[in-house]
């Protein structure tokens, strides 16, 4: 099914961990339109300015949130959220050029850097609800004990050297 012009359905259903454990993830009508929007609203212009991006997560069932060890209430687990992973993929562009066009540029409800290290950035999560837009930016330093520990990103830190 396509949902925008360069994002179709099964980019954000596709999930090796939903196989490995057997689990549907297959999104509610009401979980497709939260898609539609977050494609409309924060994937496509980031499409327009750097070119094809690489979803490393979108949509996840509640069972597979779970199986993964996702936030009890993820916004990927009501189509609200996509991790993009540029690093690696070839493109002139990186994880931390999309970090910042979208921190920039766009309206959302929460941006994650998640993980810097040696210079790049892990991934960067992004969420979209137009009840919800409080233009929240965190960092995702570590894991202890299971938990990611996050901080406030102030916009003075230097995310990669």
């Amino acid at each position: 099914m396509k949902l925008t012009a360069h994002f179709s359905l099964i980019e954000f259903t596709r999930s090796e961990s939903a196989k490995r454990h057997g689990v549907s993830n297959e999104p509610t009508p009401e979980h497709i339109e939260n898609i539609k929007v977050l494609c409309e609203k924060v994937l496509e212009p980031i499409r327009m300015k750097f070119g094809p991006i690489t979803l490393s997560s979108g949509y996840r069932s509640k069972m597979l949130n779970h199986f993964i060890g996702g936030a009890l209430k993820s916004d990927h687990s009501f189509g609200c959220a996509a991790d993009i992973d540029q690093d690696g993929s070839g493109s002139t562009y990186t994880n931390n050029d999309i970090f910042h066009y979208i921190k920039d540029n766009l309206k959302f409800k929460q941006l994650i850097a998640e993980f810097p290290k040696d210079g790049k950035l892990g991934w960067v999560h992004v969420a979209y609800d137009a009840n919800n837009l409080k233009q929240e930016i965190l960092i995702a330093k570590d894991k202890t004990g299971g938990r990611t520990n996050y901080v406030t990103y102030k916009g003075n830190e230097k995310l990669v050297k």
